[in-house]
């Protein structure tokens, strides 16, 4: 990191970390939304699992697309102005669940979702680097907790707001329109794709107004193009970001931790369902799962790197996944989803660990490395795919054994991958 970053950020205490903060708590709320959106699709548009869980993959397809452009975006706009194109953009998603619930048109809602990813892969992009540099690399993971500490609440809160609204009556419903005559059953769906209507009127305002503030804010910018001394003697001849393998590995592991950690809070409302248990018990249970991701950050906050490092709580991390995927498949009813909620505990420190471990020593490589991680969130669009593919094709608990190979990658570069091609530096040195 630079020196002139580090005086630029400093200069504005606290209001860089609170504008950041704020972004983490709209990628919360906004992300989380999928968790209701499910089941709520699956019944308004009469979906099997597989169509179901295309939300998630409308949605995190659009990061794979985004990220390379995003960066180039960024390039020409800077980070605030990048900030404030990317909530416009997913404004702009949320605005077609308008026309989508008035027709009932499934494709309608997938494309919402999609424009409401792209915007999200533009404020990933940007804000994920930019909290990893804002102060010393051996706190990264430390900040980050922080951002997710504002990110899970959001994420708790959105699925309690939009479940009570659109999953109200739900269980109901579902035993009323067995029985129905088509046009009667297709006024219940309708009445029922209807309520999202307002949720996200709501939403397109207050993102409206987010940009208006991000854009006249004082956020200050920040240089990742220019390299301090040891930085740049370890980058000399390094012409592409393919001359950093352990970011091309951390995309890899970036992509199977979003995979689980999408499928530990997206599918347990539905898990939950097919295990006995009331959707209007079971809507409450994502919130479950971030809660205890939020026990997670502060763990990491307190602990890290006072206690461990980054490194160890990575292996903590997906040591404690590999258990609760196992105990997931060989336990039923609200055990075997009390595993998959504490799943959450066991994502916690992944993310925050990741980033300052893959975007380490890359200098001037930082916002195209950035970029790249960016694209490894597609995971949320495949590895979840495969688990409902899963569960159509067995049955939605042992679908859940797609999480075992993920936490074995996460492992993996937590104890090696994160070491690859990098010469024998301490992670503290600057970035």
């Amino acid at each position: 990191m630079t020196d002139a970053t580090t005086v630029t950020a400093g200069k504005k205490g606290l209001s860089p970390i609170f504008i950041i903060g704020m972004l983490f708590f709209i990628f919360g709320f906004i992300t989380w939304l999928n968790s209701v959106l499910i089941p709520y699709l699956k019944l308004a548009c009469e979906l099997n699992n597989v169509e179901a869980y295309l939300v998630t993959t409308a949605f995190y397809i659009s990061y794979f697309v985004l990220a390379i452009p995003s960066a180039r975006i960024l390039n020409a706009t800077g980070f605030k102005k990048g900030m404030s194109v990317g909530l416009a953009v997913i404004a702009v998603g949320a605005l077609i669940f308008i026309p989508a619930a008035l027709t009932r048109f499934y494709g309608l809602f997938l494309l919402g979702l999609f424009i409401q990813g792209s915007g999200l892969a533009l404020l990933q992009t940007a804000s994920n680097p930019y909290i990893t540099i804002l102060g010393p690399p051996e706190s990264a993971a430390q900040r980050i907790s922080i951002m997710g500490i504002c990110n899970k609440v959001a994420g708790a809160l959105a699925p309690i707001i939009l479940g009570a609204i659109a999953l109200k009556d739900a269980d109901g419903l579902k035993a009323r329109i067995a029985t129905m005559a088509t046009a009667a059953k297709n006024a219940e769906l309708n009445e029922l794709a209807s309520r999202v209507i307002i949720p996200y009127i709501v939403i397109f305002a207050v993102l409206i107004i987010l940009a208006i503030v991000i854009y006249y804010s004082s956020l200050p910018e920040v240089d990742t193009d220019q390299e301090d001394e040891s930085t740049a003697i370890s980058n000399t001849g390094k012409s592409s970001i393919f001359h950093f393998p352990h970011l091309l590995l951390g995309v890899i592991t970036l992509f199977f931790y979003v995979g689980v950690e999408v499928i530990a809070g997206d599918t347990i409302i539905n898990y939950a369902n097919t295990q006995g248990i009331p959707l209007e018990t079971a809507k409450f249970f994502t919130a479950c799962t971030l809660a205890c991701m939020l026990v997670g950050y502060g763990i990491g906050i307190v602990c890290i790197p006072k206690y461990f490092s980054q490194q160890t709580a990575m292996k903590l991390s997906a040591g404690l996944g590999l258990v609760l995927s196992v105990l997931v498949i060989l336990t039923t009813g609200y055990i075997s989803v009390l595993c998959v909620a504490l799943l959450g505990l066991a994502n916690s420190l992944v993310w925050p660990a990741i980033w300052p471990m893959a975007l380490a020593g890359l200098g001037r490589f930082t916002k195209i490395g950035s970029s790249l991680l960016i694209m490894g969130i597609a995971g949320g669009a495949i590895v979840p795919l495969g688990y409902g593919a899963l569960a159509d094709a067995l049955n939605p608990t042992h679908a859940y054994i797609i999480l075992i190979p993920s936490y074995l990658i996460i492992l993996y570069y937590a104890f090696a991958g994160h070491k690859a091609g990098r010469p024998k530096l301490k992670l503290t040195e600057q970035l």
